[in-house]
């Protein structure tokens, strides 16, 4: 497995490679989640590249930049026993040198949700993948269905800007008490984190109403808040949403794909997490 620094190294050694070639983007503190997307590009692909880098310009003035996990050594041994490729692993300088000054505005895909909770993320996340993209040159990128969102306005960005990658969609991965898996439930006490599998409690009521015959929106958000609000831990709830699955633009009506959503706190800790309903 080689693993990369430079802009320069990394493109020329894509250019090379066996295709199809399939990235992973990641911002390590790697957990089962990274690997079933691993596991599905190596599956489907010639070559699989991932990337690691704490993105700096996804996380707002008062988030967990500094605090955020890094464990380099640990990540690159998952990535290797995977059978990865190749590694890109760049320094922030690397993908913000100095001067940088060019950014890639989402639109209103990315103003809803997650994008008002934290204004300028998905700028953030858009430009850093576009040059991810640039960099790599993937033929297929890898994304988790738990960052629902993201993975629509990559979709949007990829196809209003004509991009090459196909962009893959990889089902959420849990814990078996439901809670997904993410690098920040490393934040999490044990006492918060035995309270946290309430947030994939509360989506799937709101599944199991929707599969019980109820179609009105309203009724669904209700459910997920009334779920939530039982556990007296939660801190907080941002948002609850019952959102078209392309669009993102709240639903009074479920009659097509829907996503169902949520972002909550316990503690300083902030998590999402959504399930899809209708034919997504």
């Amino acid at each position: 497995m080689q693993t990369l620094n430079s802009n320069t190294t990394t493109t020329q050694a894509t250019t090379t490679c066996p295709r199809p070639l399939g990235l992973v983007p990641t911002m390590g503190a790697l957990h089962e989640g990274h690997l079933a997307l691993v596991r599905r590009a190596r599956a489907e692909c010639a070559t699989v590249a991932a990337s690691i880098f704490v993105n700096p310009t996804q996380f707002g003035a008062n988030e967990d930049l500094a605090t955020y996990p890094r464990d380099m050594e640990r990540d690159l041994g998952l990535l290797e026993a995977e059978g990865v490729d190749l590694v890109y692993a760049p320094t922030p300088e690397e993908v913000y040198p100095p001067g940088f000054d060019t950014w890639i505005e989402p639109g209103a895909l990315a103003e809803r949700l997650e994008g008002a909770a934290r204004p300028g993320h998905f700028r953030g996340v858009a430009t850093v993948v576009a040059k991810l993209f640039n960099v790599v040159r993937p033929d297929r990128a890898y994304f988790g269905q738990k960052d629902g969102q993201q993975l629509a306005v990559i979709r949007q960005m990829v196809r209003d800007l004509n991009m090459g990658p196909e962009i893959v969609a990889v089902p959420t991965v849990r814990d078996a008490d439901g809670l997904a898996l993410s690098s920040r439930n490393a934040y999490l006490t044990p006492e918060q984190r035995q309270a946290a599998p309430v947030i994939y409690r509360a989506l799937s009521e709101a599944q199991r109403l929707w599969l019980d015959g109820e179609t009105g929106a309203g009724r669904l958000r209700a459910a997920v808040l009334e779920v939530l609000k039982s556990e007296p831990l939660l801190g907080g709830i941002d948002y609850v949403s019952v959102a078209d699955a392309g669009t993102l633009e709240e639903l009074e009506q479920v009659a097509g794909p829907a996503m169902v959503s949520t972002a909550v706190r316990l503690g300083q800790t902030r998590l999402i997490d959504n399930v899809l309903i209708g034919s997504a």
